[in-house]
């Protein structure tokens, strides 16, 4: 009955979009670091970087997240012993924990990396020969002139991979990681006569999550646009 899946659902809706939550901040903050570097290395005077990020982005992105979570699992951890967690009573939580959000770097990482490259090509070209003519290496230019103005010109970009990873996390439950898609998985087992219902809880509980980010990167990104 409804009353009952609602009395069983409705509990666990907060620890399961915590989970959610902590899967979207610690991937989305390990995927602006190493998406940041990929952006240097796509416009590195180096050959090699630049050929080896351009190789990186386009066949990571190009593969799909579930098999990519599942060589994270599969591969990183049960073929090459990978630990990244304690092993203690909570060792196989963390452990998947941790691994996710491994996938997820990796993954998101070249769709920011993406983001900041357009974010790149907003900046006048004049720009960057100023600051060569100043004296500035490669990467202080980079960091003093060029990326604080990719930041800006690549907010909403920015803003909509967040969404998509929040969205993406959902994949994780593949691997037994705790979050939304995995409690709408088990009440589906118990309950599913109630399909629908299960699914607009879901469904009502994302769009609480990634509306208001949609928004805030709208405003931030008319708030912070460079001028010219």
């Amino acid at each position: 009955m409804a009353s009952d899946l609602l009395a069983d659902m409705l509990p666990q809706l907060i620890p399961a979009f915590l989970g959610t939550v902590k899967l979207t901040v610690a991937s989305a903050v390990g995927s602006l670091v190493l998406g940041t570097v990929l952006t240097a290395m796509r416009v590195s005077p180096v050959g090699v970087l630049r050929a080896l990020a351009t190789w990186y982005v386009n066949v990571v992105r190009n593969t799909p997240l579930t098999l990519i979570v599942l060589i994270a699992s599969l591969g990183l951890h049960y073929n090459l012993g990978l630990l990244l967690a304690p092993e203690d009573d909570s060792f196989i939580v963390q452990q998947n924990f941790r691994l996710a959000v491994l996938a997820f770097v990796l993954y998101t990482s070249c769709f920011v990396a993406e983001s900041l490259r357009s974010g790149i090509n907003t900046v006048p070209f004049g720009q960057a020969e100023a600051a060569r003519s100043l004296g500035l290496s490669f990467s202080q230019s980079l960091r003093t002139v060029i990326l604080p103005q990719a930041f800006r010109g690549a907010v909403v970009p920015l803003g909509n991979t967040l969404i998509a990873l929040t969205k993406n996390t959902t994949i994780a439950s593949v691997i037994g990681v705790g979050e939304a898609s995995l409690l709408m998985k088990e009440m589906q087992e118990d309950y599913a006569s109630d399909f629908l219902v299960i699914f607009g809880i879901t469904a009502a509980g994302f769009l609480v999550l990634t509306l208001p980010t949609g928004l805030f990167f709208g405003w931030a990104g008319r708030r912070w646009a460079v001028r010219r």
